[in-house]
């Protein structure tokens, strides 16, 4: 079942391409009901067995991008290739099993009401990376992944830290094409580009006034992120949130595109500011003692003041 795949998965470059030329359906084809291209370290980290399983067992529950899938199984198991306690035989120390890594319980719950598709007589395992992958799937459909809901409080089901539902969302990211991030195409090739930057600084400490490894520093602050990301898509933009805000133009709150930087404060007095991917998340530098990373981009008591769309009005280096 999975050999014809596997083929197209060697040839993922070339549909990338396609899908640039308008050859969506292609994609949708091979991608399942996500129209989500992964990215080129997506393509080298991912085994290609893992990746066709991620694909098809995340068109079983409406809504679930592969990539959430791929970025557990990343997390919990590094795709399977982990010799830790747990992941091909026994259990690790909180006793969770399998690639997958289910607790024997949550297991039983889940295999019980939504049975893996069959292989042969086998009983599902969760050692089996077939069986695992599937049932994470409906596991996380049942805690709110359907039509992407409550894709937050099903990664936390899945598991209780906050540092977890982030790092899901960040390696989901980091899989994710350039090219498909947020699933809007309305996007200009250089707010793509700016969220691919910034993607590529996710992890790096919060600095307060950091310019980021290009300007010898390890960090960024919030509006040194914004700047360094477009100014690697050719576009200048001022270097702190207050002045980013002023430059404009500004953007309805209902017709937020990936890429347009999000502020928060007031009009006048701007203290935050991050870059939107789409589907209610930003990338953002957000504080002393954190690390860049993916979080929503409105949020019980946040003080968001509006939003820009940079590509749209600075000039051109």
């Amino acid at each position: 079942m999975l050999k014809p795949v596997l083929a197209l998965f060697a040839g993922i470059l070339l549909l990338i391409t396609l899908a640039a030329a308008g050859a969506g359906g292609v994609l949708s084809s091979l991608f399942g009901q996500s129209t989500t291209q992964p990215s080129r370290t997506a393509m080298e980290d991912i085994p290609p067995d893992n990746f066709a399983l991620y694909t098809e067992a995340a068109a079983t529950c409406p809504g679930l991008d592969w990539t959430i899938l791929a970025a557990i199984g990343k997390i919990e198991s590094d795709h399977g290739r982990s010799t830790l306690d747990g992941v091909s035989e026994g259990a690790n120390h909180k006793g969770a099993r399998g690639p997958m890594q289910f607790m024997p319980g949550t297991w039983a719950d889940v295999v019980a009401e939504h049975p893996p598709p069959a292989r042969g007589d086998a009983k599902p395992s969760p050692y089996n990376l077939h069986d695992a992958v599937y049932a994470s799937a409906a596991y996380l459909c049942d805690s709110g992944a359907r039509q992407g809901r409550n894709l937050r409080d099903a990664i936390y089901t899945y598991n209780n830290a906050n540092w977890y539902v982030s790092d899901v969302l960040t390696q989901a990211a980091q899989y994710t094409s350039p090219a498909t991030v947020g699933g809007d195409n309305n996007a200009s090739p250089a707010a793509l580009e700016a969220i691919a930057y910034a993607e590529g600084q996710l992890g790096l400490p919060y600095l307060w006034g950091g310019d980021g490894p290009a300007a010898g520093e390890d960090g960024f602050d919030c509006s040194g992120l914004t700047r360094a990301a477009y100014q690697a898509a050719g576009i200048t933009i001022p270097r702190v949130a207050q002045d980013q805000f002023n430059a404009g133009p500004r953007v309805p709150n209902d017709s937020l595109q990936p890429g347009d930087l999000v502020f928060y404060g007031t009009p006048t007095n701007i203290h935050h500011v991050g870059i939107y991917i789409g589907q209610g998340q930003m990338i953002n530098a957000p504080r002393p003692g954190a690390n860049i990373q993916i979080a929503p981009y409105r949020y019980n008591g946040d003080d968001y003041a509006g939003a820009t769309r940079p590509a749209t009005s600075a000039r051109q280096i």
